[in-house]
């Protein structure tokens, strides 16, 4: 077969270039051994040599994880490549999908292993059906602009940084490349498990929409950076408004503004302090309890998240009844 162009190099040149200028990079790539992670693993090597280590998270979720400890293994001697190896227990907790686990472990693995590497900035092999796949669930769930926004290209959690230079590139063109290298790679079989929401969107909705609207995915991709942006604009209207109300907001300040800038203070102050995001229903028998709040004697008690909210005061404050213990 012949070889088909490399889209990984430039696309991570041209990312890199732009949000990270740093002339001697620090970098790790999270390296499932699966297809795609495969190609940004060796476009970053080519690119900086020395430079790079390999992060692989060990789920324990099912009997290919082995396989793919092992083919992670081999590439990374081949390549000459350090491989940092974490296995963690991504039981879900009660209410919790096994995916939301594995993800919430994932990250904090991740973080850890690059600290421990010497690593300032782990690479994510994210590309551009990722992004369509998690704007259409944000769809079918009804999300905000947060939702709506997708995946961001970089990131900062745990105290590291993380970047998706591959966003842009379609997963056909990685394949492509990856195949016609030889380097090998693994196929994980739950991406063939129609019982969970993305895979369904996968198999089924992005043909049809590929079908109907061929080349689809920029467009999808430029539409969450739209909300994106209009996300920050409205992140910089709530930072304005709680230095007017204060922090935790006084019910005076609050009920000064318009319902929408309420909602739109609350849920940043709750995001910022506690990352509670408010379900809809909630956020509006909040803004109704503060308008119906006229009186000394007026209490507010509502629940919000995992979390309660209440009067005190002048003031709303929140508090956790039962706080999970952290991931």
């Amino acid at each position: 077969m012949a070889a088909s162009p490399n889209p990984c190099g430039p696309a991570l040149l041209r990312w890199y270039s732009q949000r990270a200028p740093d002339t001697s990079p620090r970098l790790a790539v999270a390296y499932s051994a699966g297809a795609d992670s495969t190609a940004l693993l060796l476009a970053a090597h080519a690119l900086w040599p020395g430079c790079v280590v390999a992060l692989h998270v060990h789920h324990g979720l099912q009997a290919a994880a082995d396989a793919f400890e092992t083919t992670a293994r081999i590439t990374c001697d081949r390549l000459g490549v350090p491989l940092h190896l974490a296995h963690v227990r991504a039981t879900p907790a009660r209410g919790q999908s096994p995916e939301d686990a594995a993800r919430l472990h994932r990250y904090r693995a991740l973080a850890d292993l690059a600290r421990s590497a010497g690593a300032d900035l782990v690479l994510l092999a994210h590309h551009a059906d990722d992004q369509a796949e998690t704007l259409m669930l944000a769809l079918s769930r009804g999300a905000g602009l947060p939702g709506l926004a997708a995946m961001p290209d970089h990131f900062e959690r745990h105290g590291m940084r993380f970047a998706r230079p591959l966003l842009e590139l379609p997963v056909s063109a990685l394949r492509a490349w990856v195949e016609s290298s030889g380097e090998p790679f693994v196929d994980d079989p739950s991406n063939a498990d129609l019982r969970y929401t993305r895979n369904r969107i996968r198999k089924t909705l992005l043909p049809a929409w590929d079908a109907c609207f061929p080349g689809f995915r920029p467009m999808l991709a430029r539409s969450a950076r739209h909300a994106a942006q209009a996300q920050q604009l409205l992140g910089d209207l709530a930072r304005i408004d709680l230095a007017t109300v204060g922090e935790p907001p006084s019910i005076a300040g609050l009920q000064a503004l318009s319902r929408e800038r309420q909602a739109n203070a609350l849920r940043h102050w709750l995001h910022r302090h506690w990352g509670v995001v408010p379900a809809a229903a909630q956020m509006e028998q909040v803004l109704d309890q503060l308008a119906a709040c006229r009186t000394r004697g007026h209490r507010i008690e509502l629940k919000v998240a995992d979390g309660t909210l209440r009067r005190d005061g002048g003031h709303l404050t929140f508090g956790r009844t039962a706080r999970a213990a952290p991931i």
